[in-house]
């Protein structure tokens, strides 16, 4: 029996100890037609053993890389790819530049500020003043997040006259509704009160009037009962 601890080493666990024994075979196959004709083989076998790859962009130029890594980088055959080498391999990726970037408000971040800076360069009063409305409800949302407590809209107007350089100024709160407009409202609501629309028995004629039948007809049952419990009675009156 032959035990792992006496093999040689796994290079690709995903392909198997079975498919690293072809390619040392194809190590020790002279003749380059038939190397390369069984080095095709191989690769076909490995695509099969891992079918996950064909959804990988260049599968096969993956296989082909796998299969001399396999071999160490020593087997002698045509690719249709650029063959690698260990230098390839073990090459080190260039370091990556990371976006150096400091808000001067790190506590509201560097996409507030920016929100911020689009507002100030705004010339249209209205999209300037949304803007504003904008970053303040930002910063009463971030204010809560942290300190999880409300915070007054004097503070959040205060706090942002001056990270602005006083520039953007905020009006906290809605225009109060008129009392025209208030008492007109309340006309149109109090009219629609007799509206048939507002009606679940007059949202249609035939609805209103299948309801009335509904209760003749409770009402004719009723009758109906009772002039049975009368007859009845007069039954058995008559049968003594």
């Amino acid at each position: 029996m032959e035990y792992n601890t006496t093999r040689n080493h796994l290079i690709m666990k995903e392909y198997g100890r079975n498919i690293q024994k072809m390619v040392e075979f194809l190590l020790t196959i002279e003749d380059d037609m038939d190397r390369q004709r069984n080095s095709m083989a191989v690769i076909e076998l490995m695509g099969t053993l891992n079918p996950h790859l064909k959804n990988v962009e260049d599968f096969r130029h993956k296989l082909w890389d796998h299969i001399f890594n396999i071999s160490g980088f020593a087997l002698k055959v045509e690719s249709p790819y650029p063959i690698p080498t260990k230098e390839t391999l073990k090459a080190r990726p260039e370091r990556l530049e990371y976006p150096k970037k400091y808000p001067r408000n790190r506590h509201f971040g560097k996409n507030l500020e920016m929100v911020i800076d689009k507002a100030i360069s705004e010339e249209n009063p209205e999209k300037k003043e949304g803007f504003t409305q904008t970053v303040a409800n930002y910063m009463k949302l971030a204010y809560g997040n942290w300190h999880k407590e409300s915070v007054h809209d004097d503070a959040i107007r205060a706090e942002l006259l001056s990270i602005t350089g006083n520039q953007l100024e905020y009006h906290p709160g809605a225009a109060p509704v008129s009392s025209a407009n208030s008492t007109q409202n309340f006309s149109q609501g109090n009219s629609n009160v007799g509206n048939s629309n507002n009606d679940p028995f007059r949202t249609s004629s035939g609805k209103r009037k299948n309801f009335q039948q509904n209760n003749k007809f409770k009402s004719n049952n009723s009758g109906k009962g009772n002039n049975n419990k009368h007859n009845n009675k007069f039954n058995k009156n008559r049968n003594k």
